[in-house]
């Protein structure tokens, strides 16, 4: 894998490749070249407080078939944050893809999104079909939605968390350190409930260390709540302008509300489900038989079009 990075309007994305570019900084004046061949793009979009190296594990085995790119989201990573009053509204990480989507090479994109990454994906193919071949969701499907009558409340608890972020940065800066990269490791490994070794690549990238402390790259404000959630009629209407094939892989111990109708599956127009062994990093537990699933949709295209 090579470290990259894209330049975008406002800030600058971190990223994996699976091949060597030229230049230090991809930008819409030093676009992305490949070498000769018509290999196409998959490109990785990771979920909420992971990064790029959440898809170390496929990149051995779909690199012989696929140019491979993973990015850090702003705020995650590598990536820079976002401006200081910018509390990560959804909709601008379509933004972020569609400037991301310019830099590449004309060929055919396959994006591949887990959690949060999922629900961009899907998003994006809904409102710019032609950039998009075919569209892998991991343990994620459509915009997260939920009934109008939640919005009052959902305003009050959205600004109360910024509320809280603000008296925390007062109180901590940039957080609390950890007095060793073990500490780290083993306190993501409770959360997300997975080994050491499968999470190491990740946390190498979701850490830094300053003096003898070790703190979490990603911005906190990242924790704060939404203001605004769709309602399912407007997550309904997306799901079903998404003209390309979707393949949604859910882990069996992963989501249960993934696997009810109310998650969009039935919303699309080309999609098609299976399950793998794991929970929601189940591309992390199962790297060989997600890999397979992505090889077969891929080759399958035309047949699920």
């Amino acid at each position: 894998m090579f470290n990259t990075r894209f330049q975008l309007a406002e800030l600058t994305l971190a990223g994996l490749c699976s091949f060597q570019i030229q230049g230090e900084i991809v930008s819409p004046s030093s676009p992305l070249s490949y070498p000769c061949d018509q290999k196409p793009i998959l490109l990785f979009l990771h979920g909420w407080q992971d990064n790029a190296a959440s898809f170390a594990p496929l990149f051995v085995t779909l690199a012989d078939k696929f140019h491979l790119i993973a990015i850090d989201w702003p705020g995650h990573g590598h990536s820079q944050p976002r401006g200081k009053d910018n509390y990560y509204y959804f909709f601008d990480y379509l933004d972020d893809l569609k400037q991301l989507m310019a830099l590449l090479p004309d060929r055919e994109v396959y994006l591949v999104g887990h959690s949060l990454g999922a629900l961009v994906a899907s998003c994006y193919a809904a409102v710019f079909p032609a950039d998009v071949a075919g569209v892998v969701l991991i343990e994620g499907m459509s915009p997260l939605h939920e009934s109008p009558d939640h919005m009052v409340q959902r305003l009050r608890d959205g600004i109360a968390s910024r509320q809280r972020y603000r008296r925390r940065t007062e109180l901590w800066g940039r957080g609390r350190g950890m007095s060793s990269f073990q500490e780290a490791l083993k306190l993501r490994c409770t959360v997300n409930q997975l080994s050491a070794e499968q999470l190491a690549p990740l946390v190498e990238r979701a850490t830094y260390q300053d003096g003898s402390n070790w703190y979490w790259r990603h911005d906190n404000r990242l924790r704060c709540d939404s203001l605004y959630r769709m309602a399912e009629g407007h997550a309904k209407v997306l799901m079903s302008q998404i003209q390309c094939p979707v393949l949604s892989i859910l882990g069996r111990s992963g989501f249960t509300a993934l696997k009810q109708p109310e998650a969009g599956r039935h919303w699309l127009q080309h999609g098609s489900q299976v399950e793998v062994d794991g929970g929601h990093h189940c591309h992390i537990e199962s790297p060989r038989a997600v890999c397979e699933h992505i090889v077969r949709f891929t080759s399958n295209f035309s047949q699920l079009a």
